[in-house]
């Protein structure tokens, strides 16, 4: 999905720079009333995705309109292909939707235009009081509360204890491991594994980069939208890439290139020859249902003493800052995420719920997967940890710039130092600091 976002983010952007002339111009017109007095109002509600997300979100509209009936919702949905070119231009003609689905960088692009709507001036209609802190913070910026988290996943270490008994090599204690740790494992793997299995599928990127920093009391941005780690961290980060493809733990950098953009079915976790994988923890059920493996959820390596992880948003709901109606808005917005009956229709469409009644809710009604998936949010829920910011206006892009230098890396056309520089000047150029 991440992927997705980043190749539409191109597409829109110079229609989203229109969109902020005439947001920050309507910013400061007149302000928005619910005006429900003269009868049942309605507002329009946008999102991507497919026939059965638009199922699913449909019949927990009815219940929304049952529970609400002087509320109306318009649907408005589409491919993620056109999704946010549509918006862009909506926003710029000042025709926004009211409730507006958004992922990836939006949240901050749009927040930062004056576009969307600070959730605090709907206290009354919107209880966050029951939604995992770390949630929260994932949809603030500067300090405001732009978005709201739909649910939640984090990065984990998916492994396949079938590859790992093939080979005769135990379970990592994931309580306790570090990432010497991990590459020693994974180089093990595929000492023992047959030709074309290793021990780990991982292809680093910007995110595990940044749980790579946060290890070390850093981050990928800052509050105020600056990088917020260091070369050494940078080049460490490098170097670490390097060492898993050389010392064969992983694929070497021929073979990495051509696993990155496949299908999950595609991916060697995906075909049962990787012991582990770094990736997002709402792939088990994907990988699992292709590897036809019993498949499970491990905690990041080097998590101690100063975890890494954090909740990450699948997507966040947020509203207009033109909606006329940001009180039936944000009334629905609600509905959404603490209502249990709108749980056990979306269940975990979204990502798993980062309200801990509602994971409870539609604990029964998930798959095996999806309850070990469940399980692994609320655990990294209660965590404490620091918050993460949704990054600035061009951070879109540097997760296509840390592909492509980690690429260069391994294939030794620049070394892990050369690579820090590299990274680090462009990404700055990427969001102008």
């Amino acid at each position: 999905m991440a992927s997705r976002l980043l190749r539409t983010f191109r597409k829109s952007l110079s229609l989203a720079t229109a969109a902020a002339l005439v947001a920050l111009t309507a910013a400061c017109s007149s302000p928005a009333t619910d005006g429900q007095q003269g009868g049942p109002v309605e507002i329009r509600f946008s999102w991507w995705g497919n026939a059965g997300r638009a199922e699913l979100t449909t019949k927990a509209i009815a219940e929304f309109e049952a529970a609400n009936p002087d509320i109306k919702v318009k649907p408005e949905y589409g491919d993620i292909g056109g999704y946010f070119d549509k918006l862009a231009t909506q926003v710029a003609a000042n025709d926004a939707p009211d409730v507006i689905t958004m992922g990836g960088a939006y949240p901050a692009e749009y927040a930062n235009r004056g576009a969307l709507l600070d959730l605090a001036t709907v206290s009354g209609q919107l209880d966050l009081s029951g939604m995992d802190r770390g949630a929260l913070d994932n949809g603030q910026v500067q300090g405001k509360q732009y978005g709201l988290s739909t649910g939640a996943n984090a990065l984990a270490i998916v492994a396949n204890p079938a590859v790992f008994a093939a080979a005769g090599v135990p379970l990592p204690d994931d309580a306790s491991w570090s990432w010497d740790d991990f590459a020693a494992t994974a180089a093990a793997i595929t000492a023992k594994s047959p030709k074309g299995t290793y021990g780990t599928a991982t292809v680093l990127t910007h995110d595990s980069l940044d749980a790579y920093a946060r290890q070390r009391g850093e981050s990928l941005y800052t509050q105020d939208g600056q990088l917020g780690l260091g070369r050494d961290t940078v080049r460490d980060y490098f170097e670490f890439s390097l060492k898993l493809s050389e010392s064969g733990a992983a694929p070497n950098a021929s073979e990495t290139v051509e696993k990155l953009n496949v299908s999950t079915e595609q991916t060697l976790m995906g075909m049962g020859q990787a012991g582990m994988m770094l990736t997002w923890s709402n792939s088990l059920t994907a990988l699992s249902k292709a590897s036809s493996a019993d498949l499970m959820l491990l905690k990041l390596p080097g998590e101690k003493p100063t975890p890494g992880i954090w909740l990450q948003s699948s997507q966040f709901y947020t509203i207009s800052a033109r909606s006329r109606h940001p009180e039936a808005a944000a009334k629905l917005v609600d509905f959404l995420v603490n209502n249990a009956a709108a749980a056990k229709i979306i269940q975990s469409d979204r990502g798993i719920p980062s309200n801990p009644d509602m994971r409870g809710a539609i604990q029964d009604l998930l798959t095996p997967q999806g309850k070990v998936e469940a399980a692994y949010i609320g655990e990294i829920g209660t965590m404490d940890f620091a918050p993460t910011f949704i990054g600035p206006t061009g951070s879109t892009a540097v997760s296509e710039i840390t592909a492509r230098v980690n690429t260069d890396v391994l294939f030794k056309r620049l070394s892990p130092g050369q690579a820090a520089d590299q990274w680090l000047s462009e990404s700055k150029d990427a969001i102008g600091r």
